[in-house]
C-alpha cells in the first residue's frame, strides 16, 4: 500500500528498486520524487505550463497550425503499485494535475490515463531497468496521437520487424549490480527517409558520437508513400522522439509525408513559421516540467537564443 503521507523535504536515492525488478527515478537533477510534493511551486509552474500550452496553441491557430502537447508520465505516475513503500503519492503527479487544468483543451493530451489503464496488459508500457518507454509503450502513446489529430496509422505498423538485444539501460547502469535488460526495438522504419540533417547532429554523426547529442539535434524525414497522410508536422521533442527513427519520431515519420524533428522543450518560432508546418507536436517527459520554457530556441545554432555557446561539435581529426 503506497503511503499518502505529504513528502518531506529530504535528500532522494537516484534509484529506487522497486517490485520485481522494476527500477524508478527518485532523485537525479530534476528531483523526481520532489515533483510528487505539492504545494505552491509545484502549483505555480503547472500554472505557468497551462499559460504557456494555450498561448501556444493559440498563436499557432493563428498560423492555421494545430497544435498538440503530450507529456510522456513518469514511470512512478504509472507503476506506483510496482514500487516497493516509497512515501508518494500518485494522484500529485504533474501529468493529472495538468490533465485537469487543461481538461477539455485539444491543444493537450492526456496520456496519464490510456497508460495508467493499460499498465496491467501483457506487455509493459516502460522498461524495467530505464527511465524510458518500451515499444509498446511508444505505439500506445503514437495511437494516441494519431487519434489527436485525426490520422490513420498505417495498417502494418504495429507489426514491424523487431530486434531484440539484451542491454545494461540507463537506470541499471547506476546500480552496483548493472543488472541487463532484454530490449525490443521496433524496426519501422520503411518508407521514410531522412533529407535533411542538422549541423550539429552531422557533426557528430561524422565523429560517430551520435549518442552523445541531445538538445539541439534535427533532422527532417520525408516519406513518399501515396497513402502516407500529406500532412506536414514539426516535433519539437526529447529522447522519448529522439532524432533516430526508433521511437515517436520513427512511428511518424511513417505515417506523415513530412515530419521535422528537433530535440528541444523551447519552440523556435521562426522555423514554425518558415516550415508552416499543418500540425505542431510537442513532447516532454513529465520530469521536464519542473523547468518552465522560454520559447528561445535556433534550430540553426542548436541552442537557445539566451544560453550562450552552443554545444561544441566533436574535434576533427
Amino acid at each position: 500500500m503506497v503511503s499518502k503521507r505529504p513528502l518531506l523535504s529530504r535528500r532522494w536515492d537516484t534509484v529506487h528498486e522497486g517490485r520485481d525488478g522494476w527500477l524508478f527515478l527518485t532523485g537525479g537533477s530534476n528531483s523526481v520524487m520532489d515533483q510528487y510534493r505539492g504545494g505552491l511551486r509545484q502549483w505555480w509552474v503547472l500554472r505557468g505550463w497551462t499559460r504557456l500550452i494555450k498561448a501556444r496553441a493559440a498563436r499557432a491557430a493563428r498560423l492555421g497550425i494545430r497544435c498538440v502537447h503530450v507529456i510522456v508520465p513518469e514511470k512512478l505516475s504509472v507503476y506506483d503499485h510496482m514500487t516497493r513503500d516509497l512515501p508518494y503519492d500518485p494522484a500529485r503527479a504533474s501529468t493529472r494535475r495538468l490533465a485537469r487544468r487543461l481538461a477539455g483543451e485539444p491543444s493537450y493530451l492526456d496520456l496519464l490515463a490510456p497508460f495508467r489503464a493499460a499498465r496491467d496488459g501483457p506487455e509493459p508500457l516502460y522498461l524495467r531497468t530505464d527511465t524510458h518507454w518500451s515499444a509498446h509503450g511508444c505505439l500506445l502513446a503514437y495511437r494516441s496521437v494519431m487519434r489527436a489529430v485525426a490520422a490513420v496509422p498505417p495498417a502494418d505498423i504495429g507489426t514491424r520487424p523487431v530486434h531484440g538485444e539484451t542491454r545494461v539501460m540507463d537506470l541499471g547502469d547506476k546500480l552496483a549490480g548493472r543488472p541487463a535488460e532484454h530490449v525490443a526495438f521496433a524496426m519501422v522504419q520503411r518508407d521514410a527517409v531522412r533529407v535533411e540533417t542538422g549541423a550539429l547532429l552531422a557533426a557528430y554523426e561524422g565523429q560517430g558520437r551520435a549518442q552523445e547529442l541531445h538538445v539541439g539535434a534535427h533532422a527532417v524525414y520525408r516519406n513518399d508513400n501515396p497513402a502516407a497522410d500529406p500532412r506536414r508536422v514539426v516535433l519539437f521533442g526529447d529522447s522519448y522522439a529522439h532524432f533516430a527513427p526508433i521511437l515517436l519520431t520513427g512511428l511518424l515519420a511513417e505515417s506523415f509525408a513530412e515530419l521535422h524533428f528537433v530535440w528541444s522543450s523551447s519552440l523556435d518560432w521562426a522555423y514554425i513559421e518558415r516550415v508552416r508546418p499543418d500540425i505542431l507536436l510537442f513532447e516532454l517527459a513529465e520530469r521536464f516540467l519542473a523547468r518552465l520554457p522560454a520559447d528561445d530556441f535556433d534550430v540553426a545554432a542548436g541552442r537557445r537564443t539566451g544560453q550562450g555557446a552552443a554545444p561544441s561539435p566533436p574535434p576533427i581529426g
